[in-house]
């Protein structure tokens, strides 16, 4: 089957977008319409965080990223092996908490 170069979503990408914001934490919230996803930069000895971006999802959206993620952690551990979480190796399957969270890259 040939693709119709008219059909085609033409993606922009500007400049300073394509440098990217640095992110260490994500807070997700979600109503019975869309997901929230706020990107959050927090840094060793600060006591206040900055959101850096805001992304919200419809739950179709917020469950094709959550398989698009999926998929490329899959890649990422095949060809990079597997990412492990500190508290993983303890045994525990728990998400620190912010108080507890230092930042790290």
């Amino acid at each position: 089957m040939e693709k119709n170069p008219e059909n085609q979503l033409q993606i922009e990408l500007k400049e300073d977008v394509a440098q990217g914001v640095y992110c260490n934490l994500a807070v997700i919230s979600h109503s019975s319409s869309e997901f929230v996803l706020d990107l959050i930069r927090v840094l060793p000895g600060l006591p206040k965080a900055q959101v850096k971006s805001r992304v919200i999802l419809t739950p179709e959206h917020a469950m094709r990223l959550m398989l698009a993620l999926q998929d490329n952690l899959k890649k990422y551990e095949n060809t990079f092996g597997p990412i492990r979480l500190p508290e993983q190796e303890k045994g525990k399957t728990y998400m620190p908490r912010l108080s507890d969270f230092k930042g790290e890259a």
